[in-house]
């Protein structure tokens, strides 16, 4: 990349990788550094990162609270399409880096920087989610990524890097970390040394949000999650803004271990990684809303968003949030969330979230119908009759050709 670079927006932690990116920028390129800190809900002290940023002289320090606009914009829209990859990972991590591109296209247009730059490794999937956003969002946008530029690839060079360059390196930062952390509002995502190998269990320190299950409460909770058009509004009757609402959920998920998954997973660079992620809140939403969506979707509706899901949390999963095809997706799920909307009662045990009980005023569950007593005469048994003979008339061509051919 040309060195020709006056400003750049650095995605910045304030931990030890982004402070000594944030030196390395100014060495290598000369230039100006604006720092962008986001609150995603990762529980971290966030004025730390300003107080570093001030420190080696930075101007221009960015530091925002969105966690609202990442639960109503990203987390929200995506449990609408009950999203998995590989059907069981909840995307905490991937659902995170569209929200953190967007802001640093932003303040990149609203500071004049030339380029933007992120932390991620070479090795990983957050360098391609991170670039293909800001991509879609600015065509002409220049994108620095110094882990695929500097000799610095291990922990000892990054330390004599900072120390050279009076970095402050707490303590705690001396020692190999044993596994390294990605947290937000809707999951912890833990990666790398102790848990590289998939054979041997995850020490029980790797856990963070939630209980081990066996030390859970032995009594159940009974929980209500209310919905309106596909999204979560309220936990147990209380009114809740979509941050509030994972806020709690999480909250009682934690309390009873729900939300935990050890995962070897195919990353979109081509190899396969293992992760311990915990989310508990995400985990009780997609139970209560899939239980809501079972009144009020029409068999046909739900049996394509079942078939379009995979794809929908692939594209998520490989960082093609702002893409033509993940919009158009977006659309015709969001239309099947007109009438999902109700209340339903789930019971936390131990690790297990399982829906009990659902209500809407849009049901479309008849017990008329189903049930086992006389009805009122909506269904007509005899109607099976010729409904199973058209069916089964193909069935019986292809067996009958089988008999023949013997």
């Amino acid at each position: 990349m040309s060195k020709e670079i006056k400003k750049v927006v650095l995605g910045y932690s304030g931990g030890l990788d982004t402070s000594v990116i944030l030196k390395w920028l100014r060495n290598t390129y000369d230039c100006e550094v604006v720092t962008f800190t986001a609150d995603l809900g990762q529980g971290d002290e966030l004025e730390e990162a300003r107080r570093k940023a001030e420190l080696v002289g930075i101007k221009e320090i960015y530091i925002e609270d969105l966690r609202e606009e990442f639960v109503r914009d990203y987390v929200f829209p995506m449990f609408r399409a009950n999203a998995v990859y590989e059907g069981v990972y909840l995307l905490g991590t991937s659902i995170a880096r569209p929200l953190i591109a967007k802001r640093l296209v932003e303040i990149a247009e609203e500071t004049g920087a030339d380029a933007i730059a992120h932390g991620a490794t070479g090795k990983g999937n957050d360098q391609v989610r991170f670039e293909l956003c800001a991509y879609a969002l600015n065509p002409s946008i220049k994108v620095i990524a110094p882990w695929r530029e500097w000799d610095l690839q291990s922990r000892t060079k990054l330390i004599e890097y900072a120390e050279l360059n009076q970095i402050p390196v707490p303590k705690d930062k001396r020692g190999e970390a044993p596994f390294s952390v990605d947290a937000n509002l809707l999951h912890t995502s833990s990666e790398g040394k102790v848990l590289e190998d998939p054979g041997i269990e995850a020490p029980d320190y790797v856990y963070q949000r939630t209980v081990d299950p066996v030390d859970a409460p032995n009594e159940p909770e009974t929980i209500t999650v209310g919905f309106e058009k596909g999204d979560a509004v309220s936990v147990n009757g209380e009114k809740l803004s979509p941050a509030g609402v994972l806020t709690r959920l999480n909250e009682l998920g934690g309390k009873h271990g729900v939300g935990r998954l050890d995962l070897v997973e195919n990353r979109f660079v081509g190899m396969k990684s293992r992760g311990i992620y915990e989310t508990p809140g995400g985990t009780i939403l997609l139970a209560a809303h899939r239980g809501i969506e079972s009144i009020t979707l029409d068999r046909g509706a739900a049996h394509l968003k079942d078939e379009i899901m995979p794809r929908y949390a692939e594209l998520i999963y490989n960082g093609f949030w702002f893409s033509p095809e993940r919009e158009m997706l977006q659309a015709l799920i969001d239309k099947s969330q007109e009438y999902v909307t109700g209340e339903v009662t789930l019971k936390l045990y131990k690790g297990s979230a399982n829906v009990v009980g659902r209500t809407s005023p849009y049901s479309l569950y008849s017990e008329d119908l189903v049930t086992f007593e006389e009805g009122t005469g909506t269904y007509d048994h005899h109607d099976a009759e010729g409904f199973i003979k058209l069916n089964g008339l193909r069935l019986k061509t292809y067996g009958a050709r089988k008999l023949r051919l013997g």
